[in-house]
């Protein structure tokens, strides 16, 4: 019990996770030789789990309406992007430097709301901590963070939160439950992959951020 508590303590002071809103505070942070977090399913909220396992049901949905509903950008030109089944084994990404754009499906407002909107490039980053892969939105108005868990050769899981407008960084994970993200890292190509998040805070039904090697 007490090593899971300080693996725990490990990723709210390095990689902006923390327990579930319903667990106690941490202890101190543990020393650096801890070892990776590898059970993301210890730390995720009720809500993420349920948005995790409805994440097949948000793609349905997603999909069909930025068939139906007028949107924003070149959808067609994302290509794989936007399958369901394009994820391909071997999916842990470098650390490093990447560019990355964010591409939404669906409206949360029906069909008074865009199908889908393609927005630009921005810069992201892989990095690698004492508890495992960390991702980071640098730029841009909405910048999710978190930490990446091992899950099998095609999927990996991002517990993080979301960061606004101005705002410096991220909370920690579970800290406010608004801003909690749960997504499912893929790699759809050579060197390209994406996060898939089912059932956002806000806006669409399903968002996906592209990410690819820098220069």
């Amino acid at each position: 019990m007490r090593t899971t508590r300080v693996a725990l303590a490990a990723a709210l002071c390095v990689s902006t996770l923390a327990a579930c809103a319903t667990t106690p505070p941490p202890p101190p942070p543990p020393p650096v030789d801890e070892p990776v977090l590898n059970d993301w399913r210890r730390f995720a909220t009720v809500a993420d789990r349920d948005r995790y396992e409805r994440r097949d049901a948000a793609w349905t949905l997603a999909l069909e309406q930025s068939r139906r509903q007028a949107g924003s950008g070149n959808l067609r030109a994302t290509g794989e992007l936007i399958d369901p089944d394009a994820a391909r084994p071997g999916v842990t990404p470098p650390v490093g430097d990447y560019r990355c754009r964010t591409v939404k499906l669906g409206s949360q407002g029906g069909d008074e709301g865009l199908g889908y909107v393609v927005y630009g490039w921005f810069r992201c980053r892989i990095e690698d901590t004492p508890q495992g892969l960390r991702f980071s939105k640098l730029t841009g108005s909405q910048r999710p963070a978190g930490l990446i868990f091992p899950e099998n050769d095609r999927q990996m899981i991002l517990l993080g939160s979301m960061a606004l407008a101005s705002e410096a960084t991220a909370d920690s994970y579970g800290q406010r439950p608004d801003r909690d993200v749960i997504a499912v890292v893929e790699r759809i190509g050579e060197a390209r992959w994406r996060l898939v998040i089912p059932w956002p805070q806000a806006e669409s039904n399903l968002d996906l951020i592209e990410f690819v090697p820098a220069g």
